[in-house]
Order: C-alpha cells, then structure tokens, then sequence
C-alpha cells in the first residue's frame, strides 16, 4: 500500500487537526472583518467634466462648448467611451477608459486635453470641473430633516455645514448631498425704471459690487520695530451697511444701492421643491467609498444622527430610504439559506448511512472548507457581497461531495469486515486520485471565472474564485480530516460484512446489463436525449437580469413645457394621493424640478410596505397603477424601476438631429402598441420655448457693442452673474453671493426686455431694441450623446413577458426595420455588457473544459478516457434546460451562472465510474465484469452526493430570501442538469466507456505494435 496523505494524517493527527483548528479560528476572525456590500465594489476608470454656463440652451452649448471638449477627449489613450448630458446651462461629459487604465493618469490626461481647448470655449462660462468618481454613483442612504425653529435657508445651511461636516468625518463616507431646501443670498432686486432714468444697467451694478465688496491683503510694514501686516476691507459689514453702498451712474453722480431697489438677506430663487406626504422637507443622501462597507457605514452614520439629535432637541432625523436594509436582508438570507441546506444535505447523508457519527464527520465537511474560505477572501480584498454569498449558497452541496464519498467507501469497506482504521487506510487510498480529481475539476472550471477580464471579470472575480478556494479546502478536509476522524469514531457495523445488493440496485445492474447488450440503441437513446434537450433552448423564455422586488415605487412626472415650479408640485402632490391611497404604499417623497433646469418634471417615490403585507409586487403595483395616472390631464406619468431606469432601453445614434427625432417619434409610436410593454418613453424630451435675440452686427459696431456684452447684460438681468463673478458678503461665518437683477416680474414683459439699456462706447446708453431683434423660437430642453453623435434612449417596463420576447417584438417593428440610413442602433447599458459578458464567458468556458481534460490527462495518463469522463457535460445541461422549461424559468444571467457551475460537478458521477472501471480492469477483471462491478460499487455514493447537492441548493431553488430572484434560476439550472447527469450518467456511461475502450484498443494496435491494450498507471492520490 502506498503512503499517502491520508495514511499520513491518520497515523499523525495532531498537525493535521491543528492547521483546520488555526484556519477555522482564523476564518471566523476574518468573517467579522469582512465588509458587507450590496455589489463587489468594481474600480471603473471613469472621470467626469462639468462645463457650465449658465443661462445658455442645450444647443448652444453643445456647438460652442461640448463638441470641441469632445474632440479633445476622442484622442486620449485607452478611451472605451465619451457621453455627454447637456441640460440649460450645463454640460456634463462622462469618459470611460479601458478598465487596466490608472485612474490617477486618466484624471490627468483629460484635464489636459480640456486645457488644450479652453481658449476655444466662451470667456462667460465657469472654469472646468474634471474630476473621477469617487462613489459607487448611488446612494446607500437618504435622510429627512425636521426643525421646527429653523427656517428653510437656516436648515439647508446646517446640513451644508455642521451635518456634512459631522457625516464626512465618518470612515467610509464618500459625499453627503442635500435635497430641497434654499440656499440663503443677499438678492439686489432693481428697479428698471430708475435703472433708466440714471443710465445705468444691471451689469455694470453688478459689477461694481464685485470690485467693491472684497478684502484685499495689503503687503506688511515695520513700524518701530513691530512688523504689521495691511489689509484693505472693503465689505459691508451688514446688509443695511450694503443699502448704503454708493454705485457710480453716468454723468459723475452717484447714487446708494438702495436707492436703485431692494436689498433683502433671504433664500435664493428655488428652483425645486421637495415634500414628504404632503409637507416640505429637506433631505440628505450619503454615498459610501468603494472599499467600505455598507453595513458599518450605515450603523455609524445612524449613531451619528442619533447624537446630534440628543445634543439638539429641536432636530428630527427620519431615515426614509436605505439600500443598506436590503444588504442586510440580503446577507441574512443567504446565510439562513446556507444553513437550511446544510441542514438538508446532512439529512441526506444520514438517510444513506444510518450512522450518526458517520454523519457528522461528513457534516463537519462544510464549515471546516467554508470558514478558511473567509480568511482567503480578506486576503484577496474580496468583500461579503451578492457575488460572493450567492457563491457560498450554492456550494453547500458540493462542499460535503468528497467527504461523502471518502465515507461511504470507508462505510463498505467495514461491512466487508475491515476495522475501522484498516478501512480507513485502504478507502482514503483507493478513492484517493477520484476525490482529488473530481476537486481539481471543479478548480479547474472556476478559475477560468475568477480570472476572466473587463468588465464582467471584475463582478465574477469573487464568486470563480470563492467556488474555487472552498472546493480546495473541501479537498483537504477530505484527505487529511476525514479519514483521520473515521478511523477513530467509526464503529462496526452491526451486521459485520456486507450484505446483498438490494432491489434498487438489481434492477440498476440489470439495466446496465442491457445497454451493454444493445450499446447501439443505448447511444442512440442518448443523442436523441440530448437533441430533444437542446430543442427546448428556443423555448425558454430570456432575459439578462430577473426581475426583484426592491419594495418602491417610482413615478416619473412630466408637465408641458413653460409650465412653472408651482404647477409641477401640484401635479406631484395630485400623483402622490393617489398613490397613498393605496394600501400597499407607506408614505410618498416628491421632488418638483429635476435639477437640470426643468421645473416642469417631478419624481414621486412611493415606498412600499414589506412584501409579506401586500398582495403586489412592485412590479404589479406600478401596471396596475398606470392608467389611474395616464387619465391625468396634462402631464404625463411612467414608472421606473428602483434604479430610476426601466427594464428594457433601446438606444438610437446618428450625426442627423433631425432624422434621429424622427426615427424615435415613429419606433416610440409603435412600442406603445405593442402587447407587453408599458410606461414607454423617450428621453428626447418636449422642445423648450426660446426667445432669440438677433444681433444686428452693423448697428451694434457703429455703436461699440459686442454680442458678448448683449448676453452679459441679458444674462445679469434675468438670473444673475455667474456664480462665480458675484461680489460676497460675510454672514455668520460664510460668505454669501449678491445677485443683482431684475424683477422676476420682469420677464412677463417683452417690451420690458426690449427696453433693457445697454452701455455705448460713448459713455451712453440705449434700449436693447435699437441693436437686436427678438424673436420666439423653441429648441431641445435635454441633449444626449455618445461617442460624438446624438443619441436618443427609448425605454419601456415589461408586463409580464421576458426581456428577449420584448426586444424580438420591438425589432419586428416596421419603424425598427426601416430605419434611416443616418441612424442607427446602439449596444449600450446592459445590451452592451451582456455582449461582453457573453464573450468572457464562452472564454471561461472553453478554457474551463480545456483545464478539466488537462487535469485527468494528468492524473490518468491516458489521452482518450478524459472524453469519457466529460460526456457527462451535454447530458447535465440537458436537464438544465428541462427544469428551466418546467419551471418557466428565464434563461438568463443566473441560469447561465448555473450551466457554468454544472460543468465543474457533472463531471464527478463520470469520474468515479471509470476510475473504479480502470482499477478493476488494473486487477485483472475483464472488462464487462469491471463496468458493472463499477456501477454496483459506486452508484450509491454518485446518487448520495448527487442528492446531497440538490438538498443543499433546494432553498435557494424553491426561492427563500429577498434575493431569490436572482439566485433562484441558478439553484434550478444546477438542480436540473444533476438530476439529468445522474440518471443518464449511470445508465450511458458504461456504455460510452465500452465504446471508448474498444477505440482505444483499435488505435493501439494501429499505432503500436505490442499486442496487449495499454494499462493506465495511476497518479499518487
């Protein structure tokens, strides 16, 4: 008998028990440590370019500003893309870089490709903005914020300062953001009238506060030995002190700021308006880092707002959304679903053996390989998130698969009349090369997962390599514990040697008796198996994501353009009641004004009661919501998903505004007649009114007026100076901007406008009307691109059929058909990253069966039987296929993920069939004697881990847990093709190996000229 690593470790097992004891304590510690996310956090290399002028339409801004920006950016190395969102006085330019690009390089290179274009650009707009993402571009956590004795600018100031200073000293806070509330500004509100009749404008009003109102250091002096320094102030002290202010008008008079009109300490002009169930409300959301975790960022944020609410009473803090509660349901579920299937896995095995000491050392299997598997995890920076735990659930099963064949082989051997510690040693050494190879197949298939590139590489890192660590542990517990521990707990059997073949397994052998007969039926049976499983591919329904239920609702609401601020809040409110009036819905939070300049949009988040108090899912709740919104009038109402996208979106591209719209309009008409789809849209938006002033050049020049100063002026006058042009004024311990302007009455009156005076080279003035001409006019209020062209997204919800239905019937579509030469159809979002997930995972896969043939050509040392051992592969995911199609499950992502993890356990049944037929046929047996003795001998143990796996994965399956949805089809898919694999494993396989051995005795003879068949040799277990 040969000295293996088991006969070592149960002749020495101190040092094998006290590495399991170090790496079980280890591990735990390491299990607190982990952190706790939603998603693996994915470092994208993505920087962003704020531009902004404000004041300026979309058009304008994407001809004068975001095209040139653009053509910069094109040329950078390692650009994948470069999308632009260009809304009424900003722009805002997204790159993504190629995932191996160092971040810190690419902020660079970008900023300098923006520098290589800023004297290109308009002198009015604000300097660029180039920064990289910090946070995950969600938020975990939103907030509202009640006190009764402060004021809106009171309130919106203590959560800018105190509160963001408080939350960002937190580990793991990223950004904290406020929603509703005004910020407080000293408004100069003039009156044009006695603008006028001075000569003065509002610009050069403006202006001279900017110069006047400042603190300038003045140098240092020495005065007798003591060194001062100088500073001139010129700041009003207070606003009355402002009042008094003396402005210079033409003809060398002067007049005081208060004289021109009102100066008033206040709130700004609000451009938002946010209510929780009717009531104004002021919120803030925080934004963890990418490398903290949720769960503890959550817990001390929480902590935080509950010390500053005992320091002052007059706060109240209301957590009204928190990604983190589903996190932490998440995690909860998983790791109950983990242990229900333990539970059923240690049922099983103690179903077959009977022996409660037996099932113990198998149980004991699963926290001795996953525990460790934590420790690796830290190690690698991996964090306890969807991926990973989902990968943990579904490895219960397969975790138990060595121990539980070490054991039963153990269990035989002592109802042949061995001790236990004899059995031991000449189980663990017979079953030793089938335990190591049936491991290493499943490392050998996951690693190709681990390792995979891009971007889907980044989200199954954790769970390939998990899978992976865990099925090594297994194994060493396999070989080191197991043996070890059933040399000295197992006891004799009661009946002493072994009995008979029961019922079952006469019936089994006599099966396998006949295929052997009739190998040409029996492999014709198989093929048209396996071709009626693939036929059922067509069938399934697919899909990229399933659908879950996040518990909220979300509206999108939509008013005519022109509408004002007030209107949009009131057709908010209006939605908001209607959907509190239902049960399912806990309370409402709306948000009037978009914050891109569109006060005529609104978004109402109903947040929904738990799911276990509601007869709807979100899904349902939204369809049957939707016409009670669309009966409306005038506004326009869709539901988003809990992302604040929809479940399916189509982008078109093209360089031709024009055709672009046309193409949209006409495919967005047809979607909404098509059955399965609601809440459909497009993003293009309605046109926003326009008054255009048309310089006349010739009028202008004679009297020293430039268009630049056309715009300031009209500019200043209705909104204001740039924000970063605006004089300061100290208050309470921060500086707030004084925005000279208008009347907002102002712009009700063209005339008013057209009467605007302008300043002339000549020290004079004259009305706008004398060297311009205005005209109505009506341009985009939102324009998308992407990689350089226009860009429209046409989205939809799905009402009760697949994404893969929807988008066949979408392309059916006459308009989808015949689109325009100029315009064409885009792969982005999730179209795109199926794509490439697609493409990595054909890789993975072939390289996945690639290792597995490598590994048993290594282990065996014999080039054809491998192919026997991985016929198993078509046959599991045949029944896949089956179950998916008797259950209506999608195909999918998850189900995708269940094929792939099929591929590494299928293989098992086939392995140790054929290696207990070669070691038979080692010992002489002739070959018809081996294939069957093989299957009386190893059929109880394939059909015990085979239903060990299933029971392990059976919760996740029947879909326990918040996070079922996705982990559900994988569980079936896995279920499936083990049940299939099992069954036909045990039937064909014989016969495939008689087959495959005949081959291999042709080619010997052939190819060399002993007469003898080759006798493979084994590898050292």
């Amino acid at each position: 008998m040969r000295k293996s690593l088991s006969a070592w470790s149960i002749g020495n097992p101190i040092p094998s028990i006290l590495l399991f004891a170090l790496l079980t304590i280890a591990g735990m510690l390491a299990f607190l440590e982990l952190p706790i996310t939603n998603m693996p956090n994915v470092a994208m290399p993505v920087v962003t370019v704020q531009l902004v002028q404000p004041g300026a339409p979309p058009s304008e801004i994407e001809n004068q500003i975001t095209r040139k920006v653009e053509g910069s950016l094109a040329s950078l190395q390692g650009v994948r893309h470069v999308s632009s969102k260009i809304v009424e006085g900003v722009s805002l330019t997204t790159i993504e870089f190629a995932l191996e690009t160092d971040i810190d390089r690419a902020v660079n290179d970008t900023r300098d490709a923006v520098a290589k274009v800023r004297n290109q650009l308009p002198t009015t707009m604000e300097e660029p903005v180039v920064q990289r993402s910090e946070d995950n571009g969600e938020a975990i956590l939103v907030y509202s914020v009640e006190a009764p004795e402060m004021s809106a600018e009171e309130l919106s100031w203590f959560i800018d300062d105190s509160l963001h200073r408080e939350l960002l000293s937190i580990v793991g806070v990223a950004r904290v953001q406020r929603g509703g509330g005004i910020d407080r500004e000293i408004g100069v509100t003039l009156d044009p009238a006695t603008l006028s009749a001075l000569g003065v404008t509002a610009a050069e009003v403006s202006r001279q506060l900017a110069q006047t109102q400042t603190d300038v250091p003045g140098g240092r002096v020495l005065l007798q030995g003591t060194e001062y320094a100088l500073r001139t102030v010129g700041r009003a002290a207070t606003v009355e002190q402002l009042r008094e202010l003396r402005i210079a008008v033409p003809g060398g008079r002067e007049v005081k700021l208060g004289d021109l009109g009102t100066v008033a300490n206040g709130g700004a002009e609000a451009r938002s308006v946010t209510r929780l169930d009717g009531r104004p409300a002021v919120t803030f959301s925080v934004y963890k880092s990418r490398a903290a975790s949720e769960v503890s960022v959550a817990r001390a944020v929480q902590q935080r707002l509950d010390e500053l609410q005992q320091r002052r009473g007059d706060l109240k803090f209301r957590r009204i959304f928190s990604l983190v509660e589903l996190t932490e349901t998440g995690f909860r579920s998983t790791m109950y679903t983990f242990l229900e299937g333990t539970l059923l896995t240690v049922l099983v095995v103690f179903a077959f053996l009977r022996d409660r000491r037996a099932t113990a050392i198998a149980a004991l299997t699963i926290p001795l390989s996953i525990i460790p598997t934590f420790l690796c995890m830290q190690w690698l920076g991996f964090t306890l998130n969807f991926v990973s735990l989902v990968a943990v659930s579904l490895v219960t099963g397969v975790l138990v698969d060595d121990a539980i064949v070490e054991i039963e082989n153990i269990h035989r051997h002592m109802r042949e009349g061995r001790g236990p510690r004899e059995a031991a040693l000449v189980a663990s050494d017979e079953i030793g090369l089938a335990v190591v190879a049936t491991t290493l197949v499943i490392c050998a298939v996951f690693l190709p997962v681990g390792l995979m590139d891009g971007l889907p590489g980044q989200y199954f890192k954790q769970f390939g390599l998990t899978v992976a660590i865990a099925a090594f542990f297994s194994l060493a517990v396999a070989r080191l514990i197991t043996p070890m521990l059933a040399s000295r707990l197992l006891h004799m059997p009661r009946h002493g040697h072994e009995e008979g073949d029961g019922p079952w397994t006469r019936r089994y052998l006599a099966a396998v008796e006949w295929t052997l007969r009739h190998r040409l039926k029996t492999v014709a049976i198989a093929v048209a198996t396996l071709v009626a499983s693939f036929a059922l591919v067509p069938l399934l329904p697919s899909g990229f994501m399933p659908y879950q239920d996040f518990g909220q609702a979300s509206v999108s609401v939509e008013l005519p353009r022109g509408s004002s601020l007030a209107d949009t809040d009131a057709a908010a409110q209006q939605v908001a009641r209607i959907l509190k009036s239902r049960p399912e819905v806990a309370y409402a939070l709306t948000t009037a004004g978009t914050g891109d300049g569109g006060v005529n949009r609104a978004t109402v988040l109903a947040k929904l009661v738990p799911a276990r108090e509601r007869a709807l899912d979100e899904r349902a709740f939204g369809n049957a919501m939707l016409p009670q919104l669309e009966a409306l009038p005038d506004l326009r109402a869709r539901f988003d998903n809990a992302t604040g996208s929809k479940d399916l979106t189509l982008s078109l591209v093209s360089e031709d505004p024009a055709e672009l719209a046309r193409a949209a309009e006409a495919l967005e008409r047809q979607m909404r007649g098509l059955k399965g789809l609601s809440s459909v849209a497009s993003d293009s938006g309605q046109q926003q009114p326009e008054i255009t002033v048309n310089v006349d050049s010739a009028k202008a020049a004679q009297l020293g007026i430039t268009a630049q100063q056309i715009g300031d002026a009209i500019n200043i006058s209705t909104i204001g100076d740039n924000d970063n042009r605006l004089a300061k004024f100290d208050y309470d311990h921060r500086q707030v901007p004084i925005r000279v302007r208008l009347p907002r009455e102002f712009g009700r009156d063209l005339g008013v406008l057209e009467n605007l005076k302008l300043a002339t080279a000549d020290g004079g003035s004259v009305p706008l009307a004398a060297v311009a001409t205005l005209r109505f006019g009506v341009g985009p209020t939102t324009i998308e691109r992407y990689d350089r062209q226009r860009r429209i997204d046409l989205s939809a919800n799905l009402d009760g059929i697949a994404l893969g239905t929807a988008l066949e019937r979408i392309r059916a579509l006459p308009a989808m058909r015949e689109l325009p030469r100029p315009v064409s159809v885009l792969d982005t979002g999730d179209a795109e990253f199926m794509g490439e997930l697609m493409a990595s995972f054909l890789k993975a896969i072939g390289a996945g069966l690639l290792l597995v043939y490598s590994v048993q050509v290594l282990l065996y040392r014999d080039w054809l039987q491998p192919l026997t051992r991985m016929a198993a592969l078509p046959l599991s995911i045949g029944g896949a296929f089956a179950l998916m199609f008797l259950t209506g499950t999608e195909f999918g992502l998850p189900a995708m993920i269940g094929v792939l993890m099929l591929m590494g356990i299928a293989d098992k049944n086939s392995i140790l069939l054929v290696d207990y037929m070669l070691e038979r046929m080692r010992a002489g047996a002739p070959r018809r004697e081996a294939i069957v003795e093989a299957c009386r001998v190893r059929a109880r143990p394939i059909v015990m881990t085979s239903l060990a796996m299933a029971a392990g994965m059976l919760p996740t399956a029947i879909g326990a847990g918040l996070d079922a949805a996705f982990r559900a089809p994988m569980a079936i898919a896995v279920i499936g093709g083990l049940v299939s694999s099992t069954a036909l494993s045990l039937v064909f396989m014989p016969v495939l190996f008689s087959c495959m051995r005949d081959v291999e005795e042709w080619l010997w003879a052939r190819w060399r000229t002993h007469d003898a068949p080759p006798q493979p040799q084994p590898a050292a277990s």
